[in-house]
This record gives structure tokens, C-alpha cells and sequence, in this order.
């Protein structure tokens, strides 16, 4: 069952989910019913057997406008207590919860394409970094706006940037918080591809979901497994765990199915 969500949208159409951001007249912006929406929907999706794949798009003229300011001024009173000791600790653990959010779309074993159009600020990159894929539309613009709030990104962007993009460009965001369009975004590999419009970006994410969610689930899962591993730890590591992996999980009924497949000229058709 689909869980009820106030801030977030989630659609099942086959075996793509579509979660879309949905304060459009807020233009999306983060406040802390979608943090915990984000998190319920990508652990519904983790947990759907017949749910292959996920797309991540905004609603509305922006993807988002980042973290909600209401809901930023509202921490200190959240966190408050006599001893500041504890209310620094109070507050470590808010962050660390908005950081476990966020890190939700890397634990979901389904691949996450992301789809963005119009602005996507501050919390916004660091939301899209932890999707395996990101796309943008013409339109897109992004920036690394914690700065100019005298803040230091701390749910993501900085740990997960780097790794996309490099450590240079990285640093020139987040020091300046510049604006930069999806023509930069593409040459610097932030996004794999730029649509002409919102529309044809829809479309082109909805046709690579399609095509991933052809492929054998179990592999898929592998995949994302092995990619996100070897990005925190050593080649020799990564070898090990792969080849551990494969010989718990190689000799599958996918495995069958797509060599019968292949052999006979037919399409393959996967158990969730």
C-alpha cells in the first residue's frame, strides 16, 4: 500500500514510480513533512518487489527552491533545552536525520533517475547527488546557496559533489554559491544529459526508466550495489565484494531466463 504523504507525490504506473515534489505554489521548497515524505516513498519503493525503477521530478515551474526557510527558523525551538549541551546534541541529531533522508534514495536498491527543471537550490543538489542518475531541462539552473545564509552545506552536497564533479569545481560553488545553467552542468558531468524542454526532459527519463526496468532486477540491484560501494572504497575492496556478490547471486533464474533469451532472439521477460 502506498503510504500517505502531505508533501510529496508517488505514482506507480507499471514498474516506474514517479515522486514528485509538491509544494509547486512554494516552489517545492523543503520543509520537514517533505523530508519525511522523501524518506517513507523511497522506502516504499525499496520495499515494492515490482516497483524496478524511480524517478525524482519536481511539480510546477521549479524542481525546488531548497530548504524551507520557515522550517530553518524553527529549529532552535525544536532543539532547545536548558543544558547546551544537550541542545547542541539535539541539534546534531536534527541533522543527522535530514542527512539519513537524503541518503534514503542511496539505500533504495532501485536505481533513482532524477529530473530537473527550472531552479534547484542549496538542499535541492543535495537531494539530487544521492540519485544514481541526474537529467535537467534547458531551463535548469542550480546553486550552492548555504553560503550566502552563512551556513555550511550539511546534508550531502559536500561529501557527495566532489565525487560527481571533482574537488575544484565543487569548492567554487560552494564558496561563491554561483549560479550555473544546465549547459555547465553537463560539462561538468553533474548531469548526464540536457532536454530542450520539461516536457522532452519527462519523456527522456521515462524512456531510459523503461529501458532499465527491461533488464533483470536482481542484476540492476547488483549494479547499484557495486557502483555505490566502490565510490567509498578501495579497487582491491571493490573486486572482493563483487566477486563474493556473484557467487552468492550469479546462478539466478535471471541469469537463465536472459541466456534462453538471447539464444532463441527473444525479449526476456524478469520476476520482480
Amino acid at each position: 500500500m502506498i503510504p500517505t504523504l502531505e508533501a510529496v507525490s508517488l505514482d506507480v504506473d507499471g514498474a516506474i514510480a514517479t515522486v514528485r515534489l509538491h509544494r509547486p505554489d512554494k516552489l517545492n521548497a523543503m520543509n520537514l513533512a517533505m523530508w519525511h515524505d522523501l524518506r517513507a516513498a523511497f522506502r516504499h519503493i525499496d520495499q515494492t518487489p515490482a516497483i524496478r525503477v524511480a524517478i525524482l521530478e519536481g511539480e510546477g515551474k521549479a524542481f525546488t527552491a531548497g530548504i524551507d526557510l520557515q522550517m530553518m527558523l524553527g529549529v532552535g525551538a525544536q532543539v532547545r533545552d536548558a543544558c547546551d549541551g544537550r541542545t547542541r546534541e539535539n541539534l546534531r541529531r536534527v541533522i543527522l536525520d535530514l542527512q539519513d533522508t537524503l541518503s534514503s534514495l542511496e539505500r533504495c536498491r532501485k536505481p533513482v533517475l532524477a529530473a530537473v527543471h527550472g531552479a534547484c537550490v542549496g538542499g535541492g543538489i543535495d537531494l539530487i547527488c544521492c540519485a544514481d542518475m541526474r537529467y535537467c531541462s534547458a531551463d535548469a539552473w542550480f546553486t550552492i546557496k548555504e553560503i550566502d545564509i552563512g551556513m555550511v552545506a550539511d546534508v550531502g552536497t559536500l561529501q557527495r559533489l566532489p565525487r560527481l564533479v571533482g574537488e575544484g569545481i565543487t569548492r567554487e560553488l560552494a564558496y561563491t554559491a554561483r549560479k550555473f545553467d544546465a549547459a555547465e552542468a553537463r560539462e561538468m558531468r553533474l548531469v548526464n544529459r540536457v532536454f530542450d524542454t520539461p516536457e522532452a526532459l519527462r519523456a527522456g527519463v521515462r524512456a531510459m526508466a523503461e529501458q532499465i526496468a527491461a533488464r533483470s532486477p536482481l542484476a540492476v540491484r547488483g549494479v547499484k550495489e557495486m557502483i555505490s560501494y566502490a565510490r567509498d572504497h578501495s579497487v582491491a575492496d571493490g573486486l572482493n565484494y563483487v566477486a563474493t556478490w556473484n557467487a552468492a547471486m550469479l546462478l539466478s533464474a535471471d541469469l537463465q531466463t536472459a541466456m534462453t533469451a538471447a539464444m532463441s532472439e527473444t525479449a526476456p521477460v524478469f520476476r520482480d
